[in-house]
């Protein structure tokens, strides 16, 4: 296995046992839903690992979670967590480490990308399987409204620790061609 695919592995596995542990601690003092906890890991790992690892990160740690503690119920909460999730890593680690854009510019599309994608999935969820969901607009407006301490967090917290992290040149962008 080559050394870059053993520091991808390692930083996503790193980032679903912090997605695991901070939504245990958070709910523990009634605080998960609106500090979002399980977003923050999945969110940085975007930046540190590449497509692939992001997407798996954002998938495994959800349902993970799910398998492990009940958080979040299986259905009709943990489909549209993955899907979310996911496109939060994929977008994330694909503007930032792919097309180097800023930090912030990609935390916030990523943000965006991920609550498009869960309105989505609350659509099929509802449509195709019956789940007594919102329609996916109120869901989207209500699931923003429900977690502004979240959200506030990932944009102060997560842009520090990018920019901290690529200063001591612990995160490694891939090029335009694909090096890395």
């Amino acid at each position: 296995m080559k050394k870059k695919s053993v520091r991808e592995l390692i930083l996503s596995g790193l980032s679903i046992a912090i997605g695991l542990l901070l939504p245990m601690i958070f709910h523990a003092f009634g605080l998960g839903s609106a500090f979002l906890p399980m977003h923050i890991p999945v969110l940085i790992a975007g930046f540190a690992v590449s497509l692939p690892f992001a997407v798996i990160v954002g998938v495994l740690t959800p349902l993970l979670s799910a398998l492990l503690t009940g958080m979040p119920p299986l259905f009709p909460v943990l489909p549209f967590m993955i899907f979310e999730l996911a496109a939060y890593g994929a977008v994330a680690s694909l503007l930032y480490r792919k097309f180097r854009l800023n930090v912030y510019i990609s935390l916030i599309a990523s943000m965006i990308a991920g609550r498009i994608v869960s309105g989505m999935a609350v659509w099929v969820l509802a449509a195709l399987f019956g789940a007594k969901l919102p329609g996916p607009a109120a869901f989207v407006a209500g699931s923003i409204t429900g977690s502004i301490p979240g959200i506030v967090i990932q944009i102060v917290f997560i842009p520090a620790l990018v920019i901290i992290l690529d200063r001591n040149r612990l995160l490694r962008k891939e090029g335009l061609s694909g090096e890395s």
